[in-house]
């Protein structure tokens, strides 16, 4: 066996583990952030995620399995990344305030019993806490999708809000359990919605 696939088979091993290691920990509280999402679709609400660099590439990843399908075909889902607007992105940071690219969005999209639903490895990036408080304003709740210590975005979630904080430090193993996480959502929200259906 070469360098390279001893390298690949310890990364599987380390990814496995990872996994493994928050099964128990995280199963409430997935749980019941998946109870949220399924509630307020089924209540008309829609849900937004926003998150930088890998996080908003695992927002897409979501969007696209909630509005296309995931698993098995089944009518389309109100899920949108804020992440995906470059004009608007663009056009808000080039005025010097990125902090506020997804905050403005919420602004105008966001209406009560709608779910925000943030991903940052770190919980430190500016962006992501004026979109919470954005979101607390237009009477949406929260999912933040944490890790490491939460950062500073533990400190501004509100009591109705939902944490899932993912231990260690690794940023990589982080966004690859939350992209789980999300898989699970997907799960959770299919057979809550379609279970029927999905048979």
């Amino acid at each position: 066996m070469t360098q390279m696939e001893d390298r690949i088979r310890h990364l599987f091993g380390v990814g496995i583990e990872a996994k493994i290691a928050v099964a128990d920990l995280l199963s409430a509280a997935i749980a019941k952030a998946g109870l949220r999402l399924v509630n307020c679709l089924l209540n008309d609400g829609r849900i937004l995620l926003c998150g930088n660099g890998g996080s908003a590439a695992n927002c897409l990843h979501f969007t696209a399995a909630m509005l296309n399908h995931f698993d098995v075909e089944r009518p389309p889902l109100p899920v949108f990344s804020l992440s995906t607007d470059i004009s608007v992105s663009t056009a808000v940071a080039n005025e010097g305030h990125f902090d506020q690219i997804f905050a403005r969005q919420i602004q105008a999209l966001g209406q009560e019993g709608d779910v925000l639903l943030t991903l940052s490895t770190s919980g430190n990036s500016d962006n992501l806490l004026q979109a919470v408080n954005a979101a607390n304003d237009r009477g949406m709740d929260t999912i933040a999708l944490s890790g490491r210590d939460g950062g500073v975005l533990a400190n501004h979630l509100g009591p109705e809000d939902i944490e899932i904080r993912v231990p260690g430090d690794t940023a990589a193993r982080i966004r690859e359990t939350h992209l789980f996480i999300l898989h699970c959502f997907c799960d959770l929200i299919d057979q809550s919605l379609f279970g029927q259906m999905l048979g």
